[in-house]
């Protein structure tokens, strides 16, 4: 319990995704409050809550994955619109919610979308299965959808006018706070300090091989991060290096990428530089990207497809639970078991408890400001807009605080449409968090992700592979080209993966044992080759 409920250090970057979406919304809400048409919130909010997403790429990444965002937004309410209209049956829409549900995990798991992940689709979705609806309406109320996305599109977008490098910025000063923090420790190799480092290198690298080959800023990022990545080489590093200093000068380095001003420089010469690029970490041949990766990811046999069977059968089953208990808003029950199910048992569970933490505390938050809220609709958009930007605050420091604020926000979304004495409003939404969360735990125990430990057998088969392929690279001890990179590239890519699959199976029930001492072998020589892969191959560079 203590670990459920502890706090951690907020995100770096939590105020992007909450003042984006509070800009996002306060444009369509502050607009239809003038019109005095609130009732439409729910569609442009659909649209306006597209700018959560992206937060993390470049810009001409963030552009596609936000059109893409915003296009499945509008997909997904036309579909709940649609079926409101034409099912009259409770439980059949409460069903055809849950079907949705299970698509939106399925698919923003495989594209990795990132945070908030589906939960915000789905919310919006269910939502709209549940309003009452005419066919010759549904056209409008998408396009105040799309028009939403435009504007958060746009805001999105803005940013990209004052720091058009933010985002891979952020992610190589990240990598390189990851390398301080590994020459710090007093036994710089220990395994969990090389886990992280080579976890943070490797976003930093999947960030930056987003941004075009040919753009400046880029390459002198690259000379930044593989200098970072020199700390997965300590080990191995002769003669030693000053790990204070290596630690200070990481610290320094990404300080002064944070704070926005000129790229700092780590003293290479354009002579050194052009050889370094010849051992840059490139992406392998075998790398699979794009819509070819989201396939992979959905063959027969994915683990994915259990949590998706999870999220179908529990969502479904809360929904039905509710509509027994005469709740008037299923699709809270819905997205209640949608939110918990995580990537195993154990961390459902932890979710389970912190949703309902969050909603009891965030009922009582509601049930405090009725007085301010009955003052009228302004102080509603401006309580609402509020809840948004503190949801994303404390939502990185633990699941349970953020809800605190998102629980009173979606009682005044509907409260928008539809106006509802409070008592009942606060009672309908305690008895749908209460079921979808035991429920969905339910489900978690019957629906088993049996696969999970198959996923660690692939996993080390390829990191076997990999580390083959890399002992060959130092084998031959030829000068580095683009089969080092490429080896690179594929051993830290498959120690990530390794260590994913791990995590994601070591909180699941009812499989067979893990493989532990061949993980723990497979990782304790993975981690040595590639310091040795790295040091042949990245010097650690003087400083300017």
């Amino acid at each position: 319990m203590r670990s459920t409920v502890q706090l951690r250090r907020p995100a770096d970057i939590w105020h992007k995704p909450a003042l984006s979406a509070a800009a996002a919304l306060a444009v369509p809400d502050v607009t239809l409050l003038a019109l005095g048409r609130m009732d439409l919130v729910l569609y442009t909010s659909a649209g306006a809550m597209c700018a959560l997403y992206g937060h993390g790429l470049p810009y001409a990444a963030r552009a596609r994955t936000l059109a893409w965002v915003v296009l499945a937004m509008v997909a997904s309410l036309g579909a709940g619109l649609l079926a409101a209209s034409l099912v009259s049956s409770a439980v059949l829409l409460v069903l055809l919610a849950s079907l949705l549900a299970a698509v939106h995990r399925i698919g923003c798991d495989a594209t990795r979308i990132g945070p908030p992940g589906s939960l915000i689709i789905t919310f919006i979705a269910a939502s709209a299965f549940f309003v009452p609806q005419q066919p010759a309406r549904i056209p409008a109320h998408l396009a105040l959808a799309l028009a939403g996305g435009a504007v958060a599109w746009l805001v999105g977008m803005a940013p990209a006018l004052v720091r058009p490098h933010g985002p891979e910025r952020i992610a190589v000063a990240r990598a390189l706070e990851a390398a301080a923090g590994l020459w710090r420790s007093e036994r710089t190799g220990s395994l969990a300090g090389r886990q992280s480092t080579a976890a943070a290198v490797g976003a930093a690298w999947h960030t930056l091989f987003l941004v075009p080959a040919h753009d400046e800023n880029r390459a002198r990022l690259e000379r930044l991060l593989v200098h970072a990545e020199s700390a997965l080489a300590a080990p191995a590093a002769h003669p030693a290096p000053d790990l204070a200093g290596e630690a200070q000068r990481c610290a320094d380095l990404a300080s002064e990428l944070r704070r926005g001003g000129p790229l700092p420089s780590i003293g290479l010469t354009p002579a050194e530089y052009r050889e370094l690029t010849r051992q840059l970490r490139l992406p392998a041949p075998d790398r699979a990207q794009g819509v070819r990766a989201v396939l992979a990811r959905l063959r027969p046999g994915s683990p994915l497809l259990p949590i998706g069977a999870r999220v179908a059968v529990g969502c479904s089953l809360a929904g039905w639970a509710s509509l027994a208990a005469g709740v008037g808003h299923p699709y809270w029950a819905v997205v209640t078991a949608a939110s918990i199910f995580q990537a195993n048992t154990t961390l459902s569970w932890q979710r389970a408890v912190q949703r309902f933490i969050g909603n009891v505390l965030g009922l009582a938050l509601f049930f405090a400001l009725l007085p301010l809220i009955h003052t009228g609709r302004p102080a509603m958009v401006l309580l609402a807009l509020a809840f948004q930007i503190g949801a994303e605050a404390f939502m990185t420091r633990n699941y349970w605080l953020g809800s605190v604020c998102v629980t009173p926000m979606a009682l005044l979304l509907t409260q928008f449409g539809n106006t509802l004495p409070a008592r009942t409003l606060i009672a309908d939404r305690g008895l749908d968090t209460l079921s979808g969360a035991v429920i969905g735990l339910a489900c978690c125990l019957l629906v088993t992700n049996r696969r999970a430990t198959d996923r660690i057998d692939a996993a080390l088969e390829h990191l076997t592979a990999a580390e083959a392929t890399a002992r060959r690279v130092l084998a031959a001890r030829a000068v580095p080209d683009h089969t080092t990179g490429w080896a690179r590239d594929r051993l830290a890519r498959s120690l990530v993966e390794l260590r994913e699959a791990v995590d994601v199976a070591s909180g699941e029930w009812w499989q067979r044992a893990l493989p532990a001492e061949r993980v723990a072998v497979a990782e304790s020589q993975g981690h040595h080759t590639l310091s040795l892969l790295v040091r042949d191959t990245v010097p650690v560079a003087p400083a300017a």
